[in-house]
């Protein structure tokens, strides 16, 4: 199993070719292909390269997917014994990623491979 851990948005996320993963948001259009260079490790066959602090050479290619609001985060304040409460809520802007490949010195060791869509059989009568 080939993965790689990435660093966006002040996060580090584990990606694998072929998934798809929530970001925060990236300003990049649908369907847009986007290289990723802040890899922080990469482990393909048992052998593991760890950065200090990023690995030289190594690219995550993904395609952007869509562009979406989250869930929303309820945010609830109250002191007690004073009458006063506030009630603010917040969505989040987030880009779903597909990641396609991950490449180290140019050759592509991970990819994405694709799932044949298979057709419903149709009777003919």
């Amino acid at each position: 199993m080939t993965y790689a851990i990435i660093e966006t948005g002040g996060k580090q996320i584990r990606v694998e070719p072929g998934r798809f993963y929530d970001i925060e948001l990236l300003h990049h259009e649908p369907e847009e292909s986007i290289t990723i260079d802040a890899v922080l490790l990469v482990q393909h066959d048992g052998e593991t390269t760890i950065g200090q602090p990023l690995v030289a050479g190594a690219t995550i290619q993904g395609t952007v997917m869509r562009h979406f609001r989250d869930r929303k985060v309820l945010v609830y304040k109250m002191q007690p014994k004073k009458k006063t409460r506030k009630k603010r809520g917040h969505r989040q802007e987030v880009t779903r990623l597909m990641i396609n490949s991950i490449s180290m010195n140019g050759s592509v060791i991970a990819e994405a491979t694709e799932v044949p869509v298979e057709t419903p059989n149709v009777a003919a009568e």
